[in-house]
């Protein structure tokens, strides 16, 4: 993919294909992320259709300072933040968590938070290609049926690429919030995908 400075410079000319990569590429993820802050799926369209006319209408004026990708998910962010307070429907982010045990073992991770066996790769040859498709659709359902802050951190992390640092700004939580959101989404996650996956080992 092209770096910030081509791809801005492509939508400040105005060209239509770009755009339509940009929200081909990060449009499902917005949905998932406002979907942890709004209650309904309408409520989360609406707020992606403001964040995609915020970028519009904003362009010009995104001066760098942080990564395209970055500035989109802030927007979105404080789109949804709005929307949430504005429908009355908000709680603390952190007050969403309730859960008290890990779904998996927690020796299944190192300390960074990453899989210490993760599966193989599904890739490797056309067939396994389509399995990997398949496996996919099963890993961005089981995304969907997380709590919304472990979907919203697990989106932002694992499926957008934010670091932690930028995801703790992005969201106001601490590293260490973040970090037990994302350790028990990914637990969740993978326990989806056990089954899945031995199937296809």
């Amino acid at each position: 993919m092209e770096d910030d400075r081509a791809l801005l410079e492509r939508l400040r000319a105005g060209d239509e294909q770009a755009f339509e990569a940009l929200v081909a590429r990060h449009d499902g993820a917005l949905r998932r992320v406002a979907r942890g802050f709004v209650r309904t799926d309408s409520a989360a369209d609406d707020v992606v259709q403001e964040t995609w006319l915020g970028v519009l209408r904003g362009l010009d004026a995104f001066e760098g300072r942080s990564s395209l990708r970055t500035w989109i998910f802030k927007i979105l962010v404080n789109r949804a933040q709005t929307r949430a307070a504005r429908d009355a429907r908000s709680l603390p982010f952190s007050a969403l968590e309730t859960e008290e045990q890990p779904t998996v073992e927690p020796a299944a991770f190192a300390a960074d938070g990453r899989w210490i066996s993760a599966p193989r790769r599904l890739d490797a040859d056309p067939e396994t290609g389509l399995l990997s498709g398949e496996l996919r659709e099963h890993l961005l359902r089981a995304v969907d049926g997380l709590p919304p802050d472990q979907r919203t951190v697990i989106t932002l992390r694992d499926l957008v690429g934010l670091g932690a640092q930028e995801v703790c700004e992005l969201l106001d939580v601490t590293d260490g919030n973040q970090r037990v959101l994302l350790h028990r989404a990914r637990a969740r996650v993978r326990t989806a995908l056990l089954p899945l996956v031995g199937v296809m080992g």
